[in-house]
């Protein structure tokens, strides 16, 4: 199969660096071909604007969505986001792998979103959800955070479905995509190595029957 990795850390050393590094390494091995997504070594940028495509629509007024269906007619996205464009496209499966920082994912990534899952592209008027685009591929969110579990199933924080409702249902549901439950590591920073090693094989071990596992969206639409 074909697996896009989307990484959204600034730190190569970190966890999720290791993370991203093990499921490339354990996906590779099973057979499939991955390519990736490494959005602060390819300093991405995620300010959305003219600068999104080759084409103008309307010189007057910036209307992305507008621009977006005029470019995806006339073949005008810029070739950074073209080529992330085809990656998705390309994919069975994409995995994001992300720190969560204020309830939601990194800039960044945000940015991505904003400036890859393109109107007429990826989706339009009555072509969401089950009529998605991009129906038929998967995604999967990997996921640190700095607090512990304890947190996040308080009122306070909310619980993580409801956190990461906007994520999955808003964004990646909202194209197509079938969700898989989230593989999720809590205080990352204050655990041991020993329980590192352990966290990275249980990740390993997953991915080898990553295809095989039902998803979350199955039964919502």
């Amino acid at each position: 199969m074909k697996i896009l990795i989307v990484i959204a850390h600034p730190e190569p050393k970190s966890f999720n660096a290791a993370m991203y590094q093990e499921a490339i390494k354990t996906l590779e091995e099973n057979g499939h071909e991955v390519q990736t997504s490494d959005l602060y070594r390819m300093n991405f940028n995620p300010v959305s604007d003219r600068e999104n495509f080759t084409t103008v629509k309307n010189t007057a007024y910036f209307s992305q969505q507008a621009e977006e269906r005029f470019a995806y007619e006339d073949n005008g996205f810029a070739e950074d986001i073209l080529a992330e464009q085809d990656k998705v496209l390309w994919c069975d499966l994409m995995i994001w792998q992300f720190p969560l920082w204020w309830f939601s994912v990194p800039a960044i990534l945000k940015g991505w979103v904003d400036k890859v899952f393109a109107m007429g592209k990826f989706y339009d008027n009555g072509r969401i959800y089950n009529n998605g685009l991009l129906k038929g591929k998967k995604a999967l969110l990997s996921i640190t955070t700095g607090g512990p579990e304890k947190n996040y199933i308080t009122a306070k924080y909310g619980s993580t479905d409801q956190i990461l409702h906007p994520i999955q249902t808003g964004i990646l549901e909202f194209v197509g995509f079938s969700v898989l439950p989230s593989e999720i590591y809590f205080s990352i920073e204050r655990i041991k190595d020993d329980e590192r090693k352990e966290i990275l094989e249980r990740w390993s071990n997953r991915l080898k029957y990553i295809f095989t596992e039902p998803s979350i969206t199955d039964d919502k639409y």
